[in-house]
């Protein structure tokens, strides 16, 4: 596939990354050289000198023969610029990072349409709605939804109170009244799919796939405890932490921390029934006078990886149930997970998540670049005749760097075994790690 990256900044270059491990033709447009000799240096690609919005960069980047553009500049504006004229030009496909809510409201998304953009990503948005659905999940390091919810993927972190430890998986999968399945363990920063003997241990990340009957169950054999969130201490009045506390301020006590004076009070006349408060949140006897120690949830989202990290450390400390945090610096969200951070918010994942699946010739509904992996969950829709359907899944030679947790079908919703035997049309969610992410496209084409 011929991918074009608009921009070397930290999203493009993650993406450009990711995707040329694929084995891509990748190509990276940016008007900064030393971006360029970065990114260069560290990937094997083709990088072009150039705007993204110049005509004669695009040709030059024969855009023509382009099967998908990616524009991920700093600037809103370019990238929509930019993407229009791709797909002028011939780009099958284009996609543009924005940042104004607006144009991602349905009503809205038709005009960028007919205007060649096929589709809008705003990482910012992504992130906040995952800090809120977490906050519905509190015990939980990391979760995915699919179909709705009608199947989930939660990522639990095994403490001392965990009775799964040093339990087998077959052990596990032999308690009957049990729904769910465990898919990967991330132990000391590498992940695994487990074999039937593979037993769990502490401070193990466990992935696991449910329906909705077993979440108590998971919770159970994880020995978490529903975590019962009122008051909400938001660090940072970013455009996630903007958003987050937009949503969560009618269902929850928020107070929101901002160091810039203008911007906080930009800020209280937005948020209604937010307390916004003007202050440095590295500074330790603001927070203690602003009651750190009384909330129930952290959320520090910054921009600062640093800071976030250290305050949620702080907040972890003082007591404080969950603590989330916005960690940019992909090297270190080990760093975080391993000073106990509940969860971490990367929006670099995020987008990588939203863009990656449409490098797939395969129908794919949702993709996830977990956090705390190098793997991907995604959920595939089963098309007719395709190898998937050739048999139950202990014939069909899966991918052996790949797991089937669980089936939708119709409105039913259930985990996976190795006597399964999947229809065409069901939606199968499949934990993935990278060197099997194009085998799945043949299973599922």
């Amino acid at each position: 596939m011929k991918i074009i990256v608009a921009g070397a900044g930290e999203v493009g270059t993650h993406l450009a990354k990711m995707l040329s491990s694929e084995f891509h033709d990748i190509i990276v447009i940016d008007p900064d050289e030393e971006s360029l000799k970065n990114i260069d240096s560290n990937v094997d690609l083709l990088t072009i000198l150039g705007s993204a919005t110049s005509v004669e960069t695009l040709k030059d980047a024969k855009v023509k023969k382009a099967d998908l553009f990616i524009a991920a500049t700093h600037s809103e504006e370019t990238n929509i610029t930019a993407s229009i004229i791709a797909k002028k030009l011939g780009a099958k496909k284009t996609i543009a990072r924005v940042d104004n809510n607006e144009y991602i409201e349905p009503e809205n998304i038709s005009h960028f349409t007919s205007l060649g953009i096929d589709y809008l990503i705003y990482p910012e948005r992504i992130a906040a709605k995952e800090v809120v659905d977490l906050l519905g999940h509190a015990e939980i390091f990391e979760s995915v939804d699919f179909s709705g919810g009608k199947l989930s993927l939660y990522v639990v972190k095994l403490n001392e109170n965990a009775p799964v430890l040093n339990q087998s998986l077959s052990e596990i999968a032999a308690i009957k009244e049990i729904e769910f399945r465990a898919v990967a363990i991330t132990r000391k920063g590498k992940t695994i799919i487990p074999g039937g003997n593979d037993q769990f241990q502490l401070n193990d990340l466990a992935y696991v796939v449910t329906n909705k009957a077993g979440i108590k169950d998971v919770l159970k054999y994880s020995g978490k405890k529903k975590i019962d969130i009122k008051d909400v201490m938001i660090l940072g009045g970013s455009r996630i932490g903007k958003r987050t506390a937009k949503s969560l301020e009618n269902r929850f006590n928020i107070k929101l921390i901002e160091i810039n004076k203008e911007k906080s009070i930009k800020l209280a006349d937005y948020l209604q029934n937010t307390l916004v408060v003007n202050g440095d949140g590295r500074n330790i006897d603001l927070l203690n006078e602003e009651g750190l120690s009384k909330m129930d949830t952290f959320i520090a989202v910054t921009g600062n990886s640093e800071t976030n990290i250290l305050s949620c450390i702080l907040a972890k400390k003082m007591g404080v149930k969950k603590t989330i945090a916005e960690i940019e610096n992909i090297d270190y969200i080990d760093l975080g997970e391993s000073m106990g951070i509940d969860t971490i918010i990367n929006k670099k994942l995020i987008t990588a998540s939203r863009i990656f699946k449409f490098t797939l010739s395969a129908e794919v509904e949702t993709m996830k670049c977990l956090t705390g992996s190098d793997a991907d969950v995604l959920e595939f829709v089963a098309k007719q005749n395709s190898k998937i359907t050739k048999g139950n899944l202990r014939e069909i030679d899966f991918p052996k760097d790949a797991i089937v947790g669980g089936v939708i079908r119709g409105e039913k919703a259930f985990i996976a075994k190795g006597n399964t035997q999947i229809n065409p049309e069901d939606r199968v969610v499949v934990f993935a790690l990278p060197s099997a992410v194009k085998k799945l496209d043949n299973f599922f084409n």
